[in-house]
């Protein structure tokens, strides 16, 4: 199966679109995520088809779709960590989170809500010295930033907005306002492609990065002097 081309705006630094290019091509060459061979179908087996999930936001329309490779209903079931390696704008996200060590914190047995910023989020909260230095060698300091977007429990959209307030792993009380298929956290992140549904989790795709590490990025992500 021929992979799409996606075109997305993102100053995802070149060295983690490599990473993700990479992981990418992997899981095409492998079948994973986007072969069925072998299993029934429901009308075969007599079950009444799922319905797809359904992602909200004005990002989702960019994002993998229909029956492409990473699309919402083949990321359904896949371990959150696998699932994030589909979704093309949070290479950063996904990196930090192997790089932390964090993976088996998403399979969670109570299940996990994941607020995953944007590589442009990334790229104006942290110039890419920064950014390197989280990855490379501050880990701690790079686990209590990623537990700032982890909430216990997978929870939908609505659930969190019905709640109106979350706590994060880290500790961090957010507010939660909105409807409508879009929710905004901590009063300066919005979610832009929200209610990805995967094994033992929910993820929803977030514009700002939340926590309170000093902001040293800009619209470029260009290395800090």
């Amino acid at each position: 199966m021929a992979q799409p081309v996606i075109i997305l705006r993102s100053r995802t630094f070149p060295r983690l679109r490599r990473r993700a290019a990479a992981v990418a091509l992997s899981l095409v060459l492998t079948g994973t995520g986007c072969s069925d061979a072998g299993t029934p179908s429901p009308a075969a087996t007599g079950a009444a088809p799922k319905a797809a999930p359904v992602v909200s936001g004005p990002l989702c329309d960019l994002l993998p779709s229909g029956s492409d490779p990473g699309n919402p209903a083949a990321l359904a079931g896949q371990p959150a960590e696998v699932a994030l390696q589909w979704l093309p704008v949070l290479t950063t996200f996904e990196a930090a989170v192997r790089a932390s060590g964090m993976s088996a914190d998403l399979r969670g047995g109570s299940g996990v809500t994941i607020l995953a910023p944007t590589d442009d989020a990334f790229a104006t909260k942290f110039s890419e010295d920064d950014l390197d230095r989280l990855l490379l060698t501050d880990r701690d300091t790079l686990r209590g930033l990623l537990r700032e977007h982890l909430v216990a429990g997978s929870r939908s959209l609505s659930d969190l907005v019905a709640a109106g307030e979350v706590t994060t792993l880290a500790g961090t009380t957010v507010t939660v306002t909105g409807g409508g298929g879009s929710a905004r956290l901590a009063d300066r992140a919005d979610t832009v492609c929200a209610d990805y549904q995967v094994a033992g989790a929910r993820i929803h795709i977030i514009n700002h990065v939340l926590g309170n590490l000093p902001t040293t990025g800009g619209p470029g992500g260009h290395r800090a002097h």
